[in-house]
């Protein structure tokens, strides 16, 4: 059976499946299980030794050790409370504008992310804290979704990122280090959050009944106060930030034990905040586990897949077919983008990172293309697998803490303008490849 024939096949049954609803791992394994068997003749021992080398590969990357050390530290700051003072603080500061409160979810989330890298914490944490209080200060049920799902997916983006984790290992390029990918990310972010905080200044400016200020009784506090509250809440986050993110740009520690140092910041959070007990602990360890067995599953089925889709040939069919083509390198780069969209609807971030990373970055390569850049461009699109229906994980995370009254047609409703905004985003990286690739180079030089 011929490669290209393979390849369809393999990538068919591999839809179907996942559409049967089976585990993704499972569903990844069994299918390079299935082709691997195909493409060698029926060779179970080759097969199975081929896998085990791959496993092992995995196991040892010393880079993913960092990916349990940041979850923990994210459970740890979900319980610690740290996000809940500076909401508290931005609703008296910002509440009094037009959209303000909704501007003061995007600002906490986009703090909040820059400390966890976890949007189920993100979004969970900001649903139950803003999803009540946008709905009792009169704000638009869609309006109010979009804002806290979209800003709540920013966790998965922004470094301390499981995400970029997973890329960095997966790639072993140098270009594509953890360290580069946390610096590339940090103006992306910022930069998404600054589109969400102009979208709802504007729309509420035209509109001010989708999000209005509070109230006169709720705007006491003096000048003087709101600095000293909006102080206050932001200097424990950022002092984590600044250990986390500052050992790694500074070249003092790596992104492994950049995470450790991070486990102590939040469990020195969690203690001042009297949130440190031996049940909290308990449960972020447990949790920790879960998580942490899950995405090393993944990560093995999919290496799995990938191992199998390469060696019968599949890689050089599709770069056979994307550089045959004869257009520009960038509607090449757009084909493959909508492939990551689209993928993004139906399949988790982790195997689709699993899937096409190691078949589009060296399409990437051979089209001139900054692997850093590349590698970007995938991490902001796989943002949007989060928002994008049918299967938008952000979007069922806030409906399990909402109050009843959002109902999924006001979150479907809600999040489609910023799915929109996003796109825009992807954009101006495309147009500005220096937002991504100035900070690698100001810190780590090339």
């Amino acid at each position: 059976m011929s490669a290209e024939i393979l390849t369809i096949l393999m990538f068919v049954t591999l839809m179907a499946t996942i559409a049967l609803g089976h585990p993704l791992a499972i569903t990844l394994a069994g299918v390079a299980t299935l082709f691997g068997l195909i493409d060698n003749g029926g060779n179970i021992s080759a097969l199975f030794q081929m896998f085990i080398n791959n496993a092992w590969g995995i196991e040892q990357n010393y880079v993913l050790v960092a990916i349990p050390l940041f979850i923990f530290m994210a459970q740890i700051l979900d319980r610690s409370k740290v996000s809940e003072g500076l909401f508290d603080a931005l609703y008296i500061v910002l509440g009094g504008m037009r959209g303000g409160l909704g501007m003061a979810v995007i600002v906490v989330s986009t703090v909040f992310a820059a400390t966890t890298g976890i949007i189920g914490a993100s979004v969970v944490a900001m649903g139950l804290m803003a999803g009540p209080a946008l709905l009792k200060r009169g704000y638009d049920r869609g309006l109010a979704s979009g804002i806290i799902c979209s800003s709540g997916t920013l966790g998965i983006l922004i470094p301390p990122s499981i995400m970029l984790v997973v890329y960095g290992g997966l790639t072993g390029l140098k270009e594509t280090s953890v360290g580069n990918l946390f610096a590339g990310a940090i103006l992306p972010g910022i930069l998404l959050s600054s589109l969400y905080l102009g979208y709802v200044a504007v729309r509420c400016a035209i509109n001010p009944q989708l999000g209005p200020p509070i109230p006169e009784e709720d705007r006491t506090a003096t000048l003087k106060q709101k600095v000293m509250m909006t102080v206050k809440s932001f200097v424990p986050p950022f002092g984590l930030i600044l250990t986390v993110m500052g050992t790694i740009l500074a070249g003092v520690a790596t992104p492994t034990e950049a995470a450790a140092l991070g486990c102590i910041g939040a469990m020195v959070l969690a203690l001042f905040n009297r949130k440190l007990n031996f049940e909290v602990l308990k449960l972020a360890c447990e949790a920790t586990l879960r998580t942490t067995a899950m995405i090393m599953l993944l990560f093995i089925g999919g290496k799995m897949f990938s191992v199998v889709f390469l060696s019968m040939g599949g890689g050089d069919v599709v770069a056979d077919m994307l550089l045959g083509m004869d257009v520009s390198p960038y509607v090449v780069l757009a084909i493959m983008m909508m492939v990551v969209f689209i993928m993004g609807m139906f399949i988790d971030w982790a195997a689709i990172l699993l899937v096409v990373v190691p078949i589009f970055t060296p399409i990437a390569g051979d089209l001139g293309f900054n692997p850093l850049w590349f590698a970007m461009l995938v991490c902001v699109n796989l943002q949007t697998s989060f928002l994008t229906p049918p299967f938008g994980y952000a979007l069922f995370y806030f409906k399990g803490v909402a109050p009843p009254e959002y109902t999924m047609g006001d979150i479907y409703r809600g999040i489609m303008p910023f799915v929109v905004i996003q796109v825009i985003g992807l954009c101006l990286l495309v147009g500005f490849p220096e937002i991504i690739t100035w900070l690698p180079s100001l810190f780590f030089g090339g």
